[in-house]
């Protein structure tokens, strides 16, 4: 099947690079017009996607969910009220969806696109099933549907689908079902055969899946000009950090390997003003409040990001808006994914505390944040805050600014032209990865060897 496409791929080669000087070279992307039942139809029966929380009011503004504006006790906080947004995590296909709309070079002339997007909102589809004890079949009828009718579309045939991506809007694991045994978790998205072809943007990937692809959870933030951006950025440069380090989340009681708990006890046990502590048990209204997170995560140096019900918090991403210096203590929270938005060199913005050492009690976060100098704190933070940019959702294109949508683009169009490439060259894109053998950072140069060992 490979081999029948490499003429249309040619063909789609020479439209493509016959103008130089057009501005959209290299970057045409062809948005699949599919049937609403796998996107506006999700949001026209919103009340159906979850018993809690209402997810109606997460899709106003374009899935940006409800101004910060009307929420007066908040403002002062703010420097462009106009750009905050109650933005619920997994609305990612939406927002993705909604700006693609906007893109520049968007054509409607798949020969000449570069890649094609079809806006599937895969993890809004799937949450449906999540919780409830549904069975295989239901979980799986909407992606094989899906797949099937991609497959069917005449732009599928250029290269298997290897030019095709999607946004699913939740974490990588949600569409990865290990076995078909009603008692497992997910969907089986990302195992059919189709999937497997397309590449699929989420907000937590898996080192070892060849075709995903993580980039930053959606943040309260979106704003439409560069100048709201650069306020903001000074605005949190001058916050006065109280506090040496701030956590906010809930305990994971149940979990046996999480180290949240332990995080909570020294956190408890220090003095006021090294720790400043939200403890969001379920009664807690402050960890409702958008503001109130922001505000504690200004008011630190730095701020705590251990796994919670995955390795990724969307937390991370609050912090890097707040200003606030992250500390991982897992690889997979930051440093094997995000590669097209963060920096390879982890140390510039980040601080590393294995969580081996905060599991059996020889580590204490006091002790290690408190070694940092004020100069290096001050160097970490001017990163953090050089990174507010690319990850943040921005409502529109801005003048001279790279958003987390723009990074995003320019990953996908770089990967389809290399799976493009070596279709063209008659070689099968996935002959030299194997799923659950091979780890895609190491494969693809992003991270060596040498430098997971420094991780344990």
């Amino acid at each position: 099947m490979l081999k029948n496409s490499q003429i249309s791929i040619k063909n789609i080669s020479d439209n493509i690079h016959t103008e130089n000087s057009d501005p959209c070279y290299g970057k045409y992307i062809y948005m699949h017009e599919i049937p609403p039942k796998f996107n506006v139809d999700l949001i026209k029966n919103c009340r159906k996607l979850a018993n809690w929380p209402n997810f109606c009011p997460y899709f106003e503004n374009n899935g940006f969910g409800r101004s910060f504006s009307d929420r007066s006790q908040d403002l002062e906080l703010f420097t462009t009220q106009e750009s905050w947004y109650e933005t619920n995590q997994f609305m990612l296909s939406v927002i993705f969806h909604n700006r693609m709309k906007k893109y520049e070079c968007l054509t409607k002339n798949s020969s000449q696109a570069v890649a094609i997007y079809a806006p599937f909102y895969a993890g809004l589809e799937v949450g449906r099933y999540l919780w409830n004890g549904c069975n295989l079949s239901i979980r799986d009828a909407t992606a094989i549907e899906f797949t099937s009718w991609l497959r069917n579309q005449p732009e599928w045939g250029r290269v298997s689908g290897s030019d095709h991506f999607f946004v699913a809007g939740r974490i990588t694991w949600d569409f990865r079902r290990l076995s078909n045994s009603n008692s497992n978790w997910g969907s089986k998205l990302l195992n059919l055969p189709e999937s497997k072809n397309m590449t699929m943007l989420t907000i937590e990937s898996s080192p070892y899946g060849n075709n995903d692809f993580a980039i930053p959870y959606p943040t309260y933030f979106h704003p439409s000009r560069d100048i709201e951006v650069f306020e903001w950025q000074e605005r949190v440069r001058k916050s006065e950090r109280r506090y040496l380090f701030s956590f906010g989340g809930a305990p994971r009681p149940n979990v046996t390997w999480s180290i949240r708990g332990e995080l909570i006890r020294q956190c408890e046990n220090m003095k006021r003003n090294r720790c400043n502590l939200v403890n969001c048990n379920p009664n807690d209204d402050m960890c409702s409040s958008p503001a109130h997170f922001i505000k504690t995560f200004m008011e630190a140096d730095f701020c705590l990001q251990p796994p919670g019900d995955s390795h990724t918090r969307r937390s991370t991403f609050d912090s890097i808006l707040a200003g606030c210096i992250p500390v991982f203590f897992h690889p997979g929270s930051a440093y094997i994914q995000y590669l097209w938005h963060f920096p390879k060199n982890y140390t510039k913005y980040s601080v590393f505390i294995p969580e081996t050492g905060i599991k059996n009690g020889s580590v204490s976060v006091e002790e290690v944040l408190s070694k940092f100098s004020k100069n290096e704190k001050s160097a970490m933070r001017d990163e953090v805050i050089r990174l507010i940019p690319s990850i943040v959702y921005a409502r529109n294109k801005l003048e001279t600014i790279e958003d987390a949508f723009d990074l995003a683009v320019k990953g996908v169009l770089k990967r389809v032209e290399e799976m493009t490439k070596m279709v063209r060259d008659g070689k099968d894109p996935n002959s030299r990865f194997f799923e659950n053998t091979s780890w895609k950072y190491y494969l693809t140069g992003d991270i060596g060897w040498h430098e997971w060992d420094s991780f344990f």
